[in-house]
């Protein structure tokens, strides 16, 4: 099943540091995801200035246990890069 995740980092004075330490093992992880199957597409959510506020992925897991698992373990979650994440189950439209 595919789902979308919208992921926005915290706003304090470290978040974008924070980002940026995570951001190879996270990366690290995207290309294992993509090598599995696993990851579809994904970036980061810009402000108005291009800077980095978040992030969007669309995923593909077997179910939502397999994608908590995975999330739960990220580096932006367990890094404190995420604050608010939002999943949703994604339907591809066929055009």
């Amino acid at each position: 099943m595919l789902y979308v995740i919208h992921a926005y980092d915290y706003t304090d004075e470290e978040a974008h540091q924070r980002r940026l330490t995570a951001r190879p093992l996270h990366f690290d992880r995207a290309r294992a995801l993509k090598e599995n199957g696993h990851f579809v597409l994904g970036g980061a959510l810009l402000s108005p200035e291009d800077q980095m506020i978040g992030s969007m992925m669309l995923v593909d897991f077997d179910d939502e246990t397999q994608l908590k698992a995975w999330l739960d373990t990220d580096p932006y979650v367990t890094g404190r890069v995420w604050e608010k994440i939002d999943v949703k189950p994604f339907r591809q439209a066929e055009v």
